[in-house]
């Protein structure tokens, strides 16, 4: 998906926050009437959600399960990715189909942090990584940047820039790690690195002009820290390529990895990342897949920004920001929307929708409903 470090920054950019957000009790009757304005029939729609497992994302299933008047299917695997092998039971379901894929970050008001979330059910309500799944993931890559970023220095000696690098850093034959790219950071002629001082642990060398500018006003010693942009690194490791294993999401995230550790938000942009990856496969899936030929189909992919509950709350006031869109008609003619657009498309619906459920009321039904005997 992406072919260069400006192609990585400029697509994560893109996938704008502010000013494209829903809370998700707007949201779902939005979109439900989107889906009505496209001639789907009412009653007929079987919606499905790709989200985690989190419990976190409950209230919006609650809300989908409301507003489309039946529970929706499962399309979700942990972290957001979309179980595509599902896509022909999901088809057998309804008469017109809905599918709402979203990875997840928690947020905590009062610190403002995303990556967080409040669990409610824990002995004294601590906070936790949210989304645990994408934390795990990027956890250990994670250690390597900071092994990085701590074990190379930068020293300035009468106007000369040194930086000092770790000699495992400097060992390109590993299998697996994080891997500098020797170039953007040390002064080399025609690609040939010669150190100026040799230490029982590393090596010093002559700084790169990149390296210079970053360190304007040097005077002693110190580590590169968070100056060790993404632009100067990557990662090796060997991940299994099944799009339906549990590598799945790491494979999503790999080649964005190095913006995702040095990120001040390094959950939120994982979300970003693999809502927009999951997005760019999962609808080529739907158009090749001969289950939903001859049906309406609408596939929506957002974030789910849960924010944590506050003192009297059961349920986060979960936010959903819109990505993309694809429609598929009866007919096979097709249309992607973008975010944008999208945005503006949901803005212009309707937020009140009169063929919701009462689920109270649904329930209680059920409980006064006859007992149906088995033996």
């Amino acid at each position: 998906m992406y072919k260069s470090a400006t192609d990585i920054s400029k697509i994560l950019g893109d996938f704008k926050l502010k000013d494209r957000m829903f809370r998700y009790s707007s949201f779902v009757p939005r979109l439900y009437n989107y889906c009505i304005s496209k001639g789907f029939e009412a009653g007929k729609i079987m919606p499905s959600r790709a989200f985690c497992s989190d419990e976190s994302q409950g209230y919006p299933i609650i809300l989908i399960c409301k507003h489309f008047g039946t529970f929706p299917f499962n399309h979700g695997r942990v972290g957001g990715v979309v179980a595509t092998d599902r896509h022909g039971p999901h088809a057998e379901h309804g008469k017109d189909m809905v599918i709402i894929q979203a990875s997840h970050v928690g947020y905590d008001p009062d610190t403002k942090e995303f990556g967080v979330y409040r669990r409610l059910c824990t002995e004294h309500g601590e906070n936790s990584s949210s989304c645990g799944k994408v934390d795990g993931v990027l956890s250990w890559y994670q250690g390597e940047y900071n092994f990085a970023r701590n074990n190379i220095l930068v020293e300035r000696r009468d106007n000369q820039y040194l930086i000092m690098i770790d000699n495992q850093l400097l060992n390109m034959q590993r299998e697996e790690g994080i891997f500098l790219k020797l170039d953007k950071l040390i002064e080399s002629d025609n690609e040939h690195f010669i150190s100026e001082e040799s230490h029982s642990t590393s090596k010093y060398f002559k700084a790169s002009k990149e390296i210079c500018s970053l360190f304007p006003d040097l005077n002693a010693r110190t580590v590169i820290g968070d100056k060790l942009l993404p632009e100067f690194f990557f990662y090796k490791r060997q991940i299994s390529r099944d799009v339906e294993s549990h590598g799945h999401l790491e494979n999503n995230l790999f080649d964005v990895m190095p913006w995702l550790v040095s990120s001040s938000a390094p959950l939120l942009d994982a979300a970003k990342a693999n809502t927009q990856i999951e997005f760019d496969r999962t609808f080529r899936t739907i158009v090749k897949n001969k289950s939903y030929k001859g049906k309406k189909i609408i596939y929506i992919s957002g974030l789910n920004i849960d924010i944590s509950p506050q003192e009297n709350q059961i349920f986060p006031l979960t936010k959903f920001v819109p990505w993309a869109a694809f429609f598929m008609n009866e007919d096979g003619t097709q249309e992607i929307i973008e975010q944008a657009e999208l945005y503006s498309l949901l803005q212009n619906q309707s937020d009140s929708n009169p063929d919701k459920i009462d689920m109270e009321e649904a329930i209680e039904v059920m409980e006064k409903a006859k007992e149906v005997k088995l033996f």
